[in-house]
């Protein structure tokens, strides 16, 4: 069963939602593992120091920021804890947008807002009414120690949160070498437009996901089906389960809640939901700790 990578409260106004973040995508990419030729074996990566070639074990590294080629500037852990956001439990609906507004190159990666025991009525009622009024909520969600920038929007029975990239990672096309102007700057004639037309409307459908797969994993993994027959199966990696978190719960009064949210016309305060959760903040540090340990795991898959 899938396991929340995030659980705390979805809030706007002074409503606050209990919900857990779970993954709104499925990997299907094919993983391998590099093998010494000569006898089969896995090959291990190791973190060594760059000058004496010796392993450095984990609790002797450090991160650090290379701010001129070959110069670099430790960053301390308590740095990274000042520049943190001060709550990590909260979803901060900050603002309310038309659906169409967002340009969808902001559009990251989707997640699945699912919500706590007891929690329905608050889910169920922002999800009508974003859809009532074709709006979308424009937020700021803490994930380990990193602040994103995310909306959240209706999809069917669920709400969705959809990682959003900032201004500033999105290059302008101005910066490329674009055809400008319009068709008769490139002497296409009006025959040309009519019959591109005409092959476009002959090949109109409907969307529908599923006539499309990934071909080429099909193929590759047919291959691997049958070499597997062939010279029988290998090594077996074990992964570690990550821990589970099960989500608040809370019974609130809505309309008193949202009417004084229309009177103060304010989000719920990030220290106040921080300190409703404050005890389910160690059991997340702990978790962020184990991924970082499985690093090195990542780097032996190739291609």
């Amino acid at each position: 069963m899938a396991r929340p990578i995030w659980t705390g409260n979805l809030s706007f106004g002074l409503l606050n939602v209990p919900v857990s973040l779970m993954s709104g995508t499925r990997s299907n990419d094919l993983s391998f593992r590099m093998l010494d030729a000569r006898d089969r074996k896995p090959i291990r990566f190791e973190r060594v120091n760059a000058d004496t070639g010796e392993e450095v074990p984990w609790k002797e590294i450090v991160k650090a920021f290379e701010y001129d080629k070959g110069s670099y500037v430790v960053i301390e852990k308590t740095d990274i804890a000042a520049a943190s956001p001060e709550t990590h439990e909260s979803v901060e609906i900050e603002a309310f947008v038309d659906a169409e507004a967002i340009d969808i190159r902001y559009f990251e990666k989707p997640y699945v807002l699912v919500p706590g025991k007891k929690a329905e009525k608050g889910y169920v009622l922002l999800r009508e009414t974003l859809r009532k009024a074709g709006k979308i909520g424009v937020a700021r969600v803490v994930i380990r120690t990193r602040e994103y920038l995310s909306a959240v929007m209706p999809l069917g029975d669920a709400l969705v949160l959809m990682m959003m990239r900032y201004p500033q990672e999105l290059v302008d096309p101005s910066e490329y070498n674009l055809p400008e102007g319009n068709t008769g700057d490139y002497r296409i004639s009006a025959k040309e437009l009519e019959m591109a037309t005409q092959l476009v409307d002959s090949m109109a459908a409907k969307w529908n996901p599923e006539d499309y797969h990934d071909e080429f994993r099909e193929r590759l993994a047919a291959i691997i089906r049958k070499r597997i027959k062939d010279k029988g199966a290998t090594t077996k990696v074990l992964e570690e389960p990550a821990p589970s978190e099960d989500a608040t719960t809370n019974v609130v009064d809505f309309v008193s809640l949202l009417q004084k949210s229309l009177g103060e016309n304010k989000r719920t305060p990030a220290k106040k939901s921080a300190a409703k959760t404050t005890k389910k903040a160690a059991p997340k540090k702990k978790a962020a700790a184990k991924k970082t340990t499985k690093k090195p795991a990542k780097a032996r898959k190739a291609g």
